[in-house]
């Protein structure tokens, strides 16, 4: 996707009759059931993975192999991250042992399909990164921490500049020829710049002609295509727009307010579709599904695989990925719906819970941006407000045990006058230990006061530096969820 410029249908069975299908893929007996993945449920359906990228878990039964590389700053050295068990989750403790007392940054995500497409730091393309050579940065690999099936895992955070991407890859569709395409994301994080994309693009990084790509998107991008109300959507990227349906510009998508999310872009010759979901529990919806836009038909696909970017290298995009395929083929919604049914199975779920969390961020769903105390002040009553992200000790909050969230180690997050009414405002205060000064941190995203039941809200939907927080009745809106970042 350009910055700032200018789904054979097959399978109709059921997805019971797939699931029993899938069990027995490799010769294997019923007894296989428990551990069939993604990558084996799509392969019963006919469309099999041709890549397969997760740093939280195996995605075919049988995989025992590195999920992701990680390499540490002080002596820069690299390390191999694994599973626990065949078809299994994470082995997390790996990461935390070796990145004690330094940093580590991701550098490969593995390909557990066998064709070696694996996503590595990502070149320059049109578009510049900020590493060095015009490079794009590599994620911090402590950066997204949660759960999967009970166990810690790191998701792949990325923040605008971060991306990767493989230029040479095996077995990808080209041209015109099918393929089905899923990420796992985190739901709360995201912004309204281009592109964190993951799928198929073009391999020279050069925005050169509409139809070479083809991924899924999320996020809150109005610049080409859009949905209904303020985002975030699932969208495809298909270079030259932003597609989320056959129009260009907006088409009647709804908004997805999940904590963690299924995005599904899928497409065979003049036919192409948008799914998803609750990453954690429930079904699949069809967002669309129909005909290619003007002027993408045939496509022109090339290949390459990229992750947090847009096709031309635009760095300004935001999200976290944990899982995504490539298949070969169009994939069947019975096949799909099977593989969201082990997705939510797999037991995603945010990291800490309400549990203490010291020195982190309050990043906004909508926005972006960090709850920050203006000017660095520190006196009593001074309203917070959304600020660009840098680090700075107003931006930094530590979740006690006691529901406060504070700041400066004595100043709390504090409901002005103890008010219960809508746009009641939020302040710092002296540490007192009043219910207006406590919060619960909750796992759909939003950050809710125990005295009030009203919701932390960014006031009037704004994402602008200087917006103002106050307290307001839980609607479900992005600009009520909050992610605590390390």
């Amino acid at each position: 996707m350009m910055l700032f410029g200018s789904l054979r249908k097959a399978l109709a069975a059921g997805t019971s009759a797939l699931l029993a299908t899938a069990c027995l893929v490799g010769g294997g007996t019923t007894a296989q059931a428990a551990t069939s993945q993604p990558c084996d449920i799509y392969a019963a359906g006919g469309t099999p993975c041709v890549a397969a990228h997760s740093t939280t878990r195996a995605l075919y039964g049988a995989y025992n192999g590195p999920l992701y590389q990680v390499r540490r700053a002080s002596d820069n050295t690299t390390r191999d991250i694994g599973v626990l068990s065949p078809g299994g989750v994470v082995n997390a403790a790996t990461q935390d042992s070796f990145c004690a007392n330094t940093t580590c940054l991701i550098t490969v995500i593995y390909d557990q399909s066998g064709r070696n497409n694996r996503l590595t730091q990502a070149p320059p393309g049109y578009w510049k990164g900020p590493a060095p050579g015009g490079w794009d940065n590599l994620a911090d690999a402590k950066a997204a921490p949660i759960t999967i099936g009970g166990q810690k895992a790191y998701g792949v955070r990325v923040e605008p500049g971060t991306g990767y991407r493989n230029n040479n890859t095996n077995g990808v569709a080209k041209g015109d020829e099918p393929e089905g395409i899923y990420a796992v994301v985190d739901g709360t994080h995201y912004n309204q710049w281009c592109c964190f994309d993951y799928g198929n693009a073009q391999t020279d990084g050069i925005a050169d002609s509409p139809a070479i790509m083809e991924t899924v998107y999320f996020g809150a991008d109005k610049q080409w295509g859009y949905g209904a109300g303020a985002g975030p959507w699932i969208m495809a990227d298909l270079e030259w727009g932003l597609f989320s349906g056959v129009n260009a510009g907006y088409n009647n998508l709804a908004p997805i307010n999940h904590r963690f999310v299924t995005a599904i872009v899928k497409g065979e010759p003049n036919h192409w579709a948008i799914r998803g979901g609750n990453a954690q529990s429930g079904g699949l919806t069809t967002y669309f599904d129909g005909q290619r836009p003007n002027g993408y038909h045939p496509m022109k696909k090339e290949g390459a695989i990229l992750l947090g970017i847009g096709g031309d290298n635009s760095v300004s995009g935001r999200g976290t990925f944990y899982e995504g395929v490539l298949t070969s083929g169009y994939p069947s919604a019975a096949t799909e719906d099977a593989v969201q049914a082990n997705i939510a199975a797999a037991g995603y779920a945010p990291a800490g819970g309400g549990n203490p969390q010291q020195d982190v961020q309050i990043v906004g769903g909508q926005s972006g941006r960090c709850v920050d105390v203006p000017n660095g002040s520190t006196i009593n009553g001074t309203q917070v407000q959304l600020w660009d992200c840098w680090g700075g000790t107003m931006q930094r909050w530590t979740y006690t045990s006691g529901k406060q969230l504070q700041v400066y180690g004595n100043k709390c997050l504090d409901a002005y006058g103890q008010g219960t009414a809508n746009d009641t405002q939020v302040i710092i205060w002296d540490c007192n230990g009043q219910t207006n000064q406590q919060w619960n941190v909750n796992s759909n995203g939003t950050i809710t006061g125990v005295q009030s039941g009203l919701c932390l809200d960014a006031y009037g939907q704004g994402t602008a530096n200087g917006t103002k927080l106050v307290l307001w009745s839980c609607n479900g809106q992005a600009n009520q969820r909050w992610t605590l970042r390390s």
